[in-house]
């Protein structure tokens, strides 16, 4: 599955990097090319989508079970929401995509890294952004500033191990493919990395 027109922008990160804080800033900087954006998140981004995603953050069940239920909610995404606007030459911007899979549920839950393997290639045929910023903090941070924040999910309230493992798998997976991936130093004031996300939007 490969997009001709349109631009596919992901934005990944562990629960509290602020990777969502910079949505708004990315979807005018790109407006202001002329450019259609569509802004969207998984698990989400469809009316079935956002109802598996309410299970997935809040329902408790085995790891096998909430990585199929990611890949569902994202077959489901792909086909309503992402390919059609590639197809018409949209960019289309997601908070979060396959590769948190990687990172929450095979790295730092066990899923066999070939169990999703398969599943990614099942449902997206080989979709892959073109661009995906990782947002970078170091564990204690994340955990700081979601004590801080509205009431956690079932992600958000694991402990230090599981997100340290959790940005482990983030940074293995940019290693492995560095020609998408920018790495960004979150744990900076806002506007610096503000200016960082925004000189990277500037070459897609």
């Amino acid at each position: 599955m490969k997009h001709t027109s349109g631009k596919f922008i992901s934005l990944e990160g562990m629960d509290g990097a602020g990777k969502s804080t910079h949505i708004p800033s990315i979807i005018l900087q790109l407006q202001q090319r002329g450019v259609e954006v569509v802004s969207t998140r998984e698990p989400g981004g469809t009316a079935l989508g956002e109802k598996l995603r309410e299970i997935l953050l809040h329902e408790p069940m085995h790891p096998e079970t909430e990585a199929m239920l990611m890949f569902s909610a994202r077959r489901e995404h792909i086909a309503q929401v992402i390919q059609p606007a590639l197809a018409r030459g949209a960019y289309v911007l997601t908070d979060r995509f396959s590769d948190a899979t990687y990172a929450y549920q095979c790295g730092a839950k066990g899923v066999a890294a070939e169990k999703i393997m398969q599943l990614e290639q099942w449902v997206q045929m080989g979709l892959q952004p073109d661009l995906t910023l990782l947002f970078d903090v170091p564990p204690e941070v994340s955990l700081q500033r979601l004590s801080t924040a509205r009431a956690p999910d079932k992600f958000e309230r694991e402990g230090l191990a599981f997100f340290e493992q959790l940005r482990s798998s983030y940074l293995q997976r940019a290693a492995q493919f560095p020609q998408r991936f920018r790495v960004i130093d979150a744990n900076q004031p806002l506007e610096k990395v503000k200016v960082l996300v925004a000189d990277i939007i500037a070459t897609i």
